[in-house]
């Protein structure tokens, strides 16, 4: 079988175990996981010739787990492209938001149908399981913008697919548009119309910290959520979710079950979801390893860094070892924070770095 063919095959498998969960919520079992990560596995390894050399150098070119498959750790997007085919071809192309230390890395998508596939399931099982038509409010990158933004394309998707009513953007460049996003949400609140407003967690911050100099209060139509997504953990503030949600209940007049939690990463392509102060759940096809030294699993309560495996990664890499810590509960997944020795990147650092930057308080809609 040629490489596109078996391509098309795992495409048509991994997208056959999206749909059904989607449609029924129907589970992988052990045996089921283990067997497609492994051809999975086996199918990266010869044609993912980076991967191969990182895996062969682990010693680790035959696992018999889907446990035993070498993770790459996240930073190595930033190193070079983790592809099995060629990345001129790529549908999609998503970049981190690098560090301090220097540039982002990029995350090459053969197709991308696999990746719509399991953001629409993912969402509307966990975020919209009412399916409930509402107006997209994003303080995100907006595609449109030229910015290649994991989360700005997964926020596009899902209101062209779910919305109803136009789709506001309030992240220009480095301006978050304050008084742009008040006048549609009064707008909205005014016509009782539900929304989702979709932030990293600091960009809520910022907007909260303008909000509240203004006296700016709302209450969201009935249905409406907000989704929040990205770390706490600025490199000169830090933020509690405690502190965070009480805010938003207080600005925006909403309780705790209308705040939903998403955790996901450029290097992934699939998410996890939580309701505010609950554990995080993910579809069938991803899953978690909270891991110690020598990326051994650790036992449920125990805290180490998550090493993820994502069936729907069948372009780049199936498996993903992180800087971020969790705990394993029977609930589901905790998340503690990023490993204090890291340096800090991701959705929250462009948002502190935006603030720092720009002054949110003195920019409005041009």
């Amino acid at each position: 079988m040629t490489p596109a063919a078996q391509a098309r095959t795992l495409d048509a498998e991994i997208a056959g175990v999206i749909e059904r969960w989607h449609r029924s919520a129907e589970l992988l079992d052990d045996a089921t996981f283990d067997e497609l990560a492994l051809r999975l596995f086996a199918y990266q390894f010869r044609h993912n010739a980076a991967y191969a050399r990182y895996c062969s150098a682990l010693g680790v070119t035959e696992p018999t787990s889907w446990e035993e498959i070498p993770a790459v750790p996240a930073a190595a997007f930033k190193e070079t492209a983790l592809v099995t085919f060629d990345p001129a071809k790529a549908a999609l192309v998503f970049e981190t938001s690098g560090t301090t230390r220097g540039a982002g890395g990029l995350h090459y998508m053969e197709t991308a149908e696999l990746y719509d596939a399991a953001l629409l399931a993912g969402f509307d099982r966990f975020v919209l399981p009412d399916a409930a038509q509402l107006r997209y409010f994003n303080l995100v990158p907006n595609p449109a913008d030229g910015r290649r933004s994991s989360l700005g394309y997964m926020m596009a998707q899902v209101a062209r697919e779910r919305g109803s009513g136009p789709t506001g953007w309030y992240l220009r460049g480095d301006e978050l548009l304050v008084d742009a996003f008040a006048g549609d949400v009064r707008a909205a609140s005014e016509r009782a119309q539900p929304v989702c407003i979709a932030a990293t967690a600091f960009a809520l911050v910022h907007l909260l910290d303008a909000m509240e100099r203004r006296a700016i209060k709302f209450t969201l139509a009935a249905g409406s959520r907000i989704m929040e997504t990205g770390g706490l953990k600025g490199r000169a503030r830090a933020v509690g979710r405690d502190e965070l949600y009480a805010r938003l209940r207080v600005r925006f007049g909403v309780t705790d079950e209308a705040i939903v939690c998403e955790y996901g990463m450029t290097e992934l392509t699939s998410q996890y979801y939580a309701r505010a102060g609950r554990a995080y759940s993910g579809p069938p096809w991803l899953r978690t390893r909270v891991v110690g030294p020598q990326r051994r699993t650790l036992p449920n309560g125990e805290a180490g860094a998550l090493l993820h495996v994502d069936l729907a990664n069948r372009s780049s890499c199936i498996a993903i070892v992180t800087d971020d810590l969790g705990v394993r509960t029977d609930d589901g997944l905790v998340l503690i924070g990023r490993d204090a020795k890291a340096p800090a990147r991701g959705c929250s650092l462009d948002a502190e770095e935006l603030d720092a930057r720009s002054g949110l308080e003195t920019r409005a809609r041009s």
